[in-house]
């Protein structure tokens, strides 16, 4: 089975390296983990093809901002002839420790503005997405989201994003569930850290 790996961020070198960007970042590590290029655009996104152990994967990086990513992600699902179950989401997420992963094989949006709209444009909440947790470990909103990652927060941030590209890897090649198993039951299984 083909996957189309979406990441959600917002485009521009002000957002790069915000919280809200983590999706854009992980998609990164994984295209290059498995030698793919994201330099294709493609229906509103930059996109990149090729296969990761194996399986035929479309990496992607909606341009749309993050409001409106559903509009990309929908068109290049037809693009590509995928069904829904091809398609994994990864994204940043407020409620979870920063850099603990939650994987779900589908679910609400639970807030998260980027998947709401693919939730409106796809027209259903059956849909893998990879979670990466982004909580400061205090209160932050908005404009916590859009602002450049704090340094205490991203010491660990390479050693993150391989797991995150390692957990991606795992889903396209072996499914939801199995990758449930390994990286849901390791965030729990960490001990928190106040930072």
């Amino acid at each position: 089975m083909a996957w189309l790996v979406a990441g959600l961020g917002n485009p521009g070198p002000e957002y790069e390296r915000t919280p809200h960007n983590l999706g854009f970042l992980a998609v990164d590590r994984f295209a290059e983990r498995n030698g793919i290029r994201i330099t294709r655009p493609e229906c509103k996104a930059w996109v990149g093809v090729g296969k990761a152990n194996g399986v035929d994967v479309v990496v992607a990086k909606p341009q749309t901002f993050m409001n409106l990513s559903g509009v990309s992600v929908r068109a290049l699902l037809d693009k590509y002839a995928l069904p829904l179950e091809s398609l994994l989401l990864v994204y940043d997420e407020l409620a979870l420790p920063f850099g603990q992963l939650r994987i779900r094989p589908k679910g609400s949006a639970a807030g998260h503005n980027g998947v709401s709209s693919v939730i409106q444009s796809v027209g259903s909440e059956e849909f893998c997405r990879l979670r990466i947790g982004c909580s400061p470990g205090h209160k932050g909103g908005k404009e916590y989201l859009l602002s450049p990652m704090r340094r205490e927060l991203t010491k660990d941030l390479d050693s993150i994003l391989d797991v995150t590209a390692q957990a991606i890897e795992t889903i396209t090649a072996k499914g939801a569930e199995q990758a449930m198993a390994i990286y849901n039951r390791r965030a729990q299984s960490e001990p928190e850290t106040n930072g």
